[in-house]
């Protein structure tokens, strides 16, 4: 249970400190390769991929849906289960944090067309692909008998 608490602080610290730098330090954007990957400075007031809800809504589906995972997380019985939700949860809460201090999120990663996104959405990601990948693995390599 010890590892669950370290990595929700570990991932939401990263995550948050890694957006505040982004504020200090990023005005336009940094190619990485071309114009295919960079750092670009992005203000993002929706949730994923930019959606706009109406105000009072967006706010109570984003802690709706961290209670919802959180709640779950108490039935997460393996290893990769307890910190793929760990890692959703550090992720949510890192957004939520960098709303709350402008009412934005900082969004910095541009690959392609893709959304631009942050460290915490990627938590968010790894940690819903390590579900994703538990539910299709073997019940012997989760080590459940």
């Amino acid at each position: 249970m010890r590892t669950f608490w370290l990595t929700i602080v570990l991932s939401c610290l990263l995550s948050v400190v890694a957006a505040s730098a982004v504020d200090l330090f990023i005005s336009s954007r940094i190619p990485i390769v071309g114009q295919h990957i960079g750092l670009m400075y992005s203000l993002n007031s929706g949730i994923a991929w930019g959606i706009r809800l109406p105000r009072g809504v967006q706010e109570v589906l984003i802690l709706g849906a961290l209670a919802i995972v959180a709640h779950m997380a108490k039935s997460a019985k393996t290893t990769i289960s307890i910190q793929a939700y760990a890692l959703i949860i550090g992720g949510g809460l890192a957004n939520v944090i960098d709303r709350l201090r402008d009412g934005y999120v900082t969004d910095f990663f541009q690959i392609g067309s893709f959304p631009i996104f942050n460290v915490a959405d990627s938590f968010v990601t790894i940690g819903v692909g390590m579900l994703l990948l538990e539910a299709f693995l073997p019940r012997s390599i989760k080590g459940i008998p």
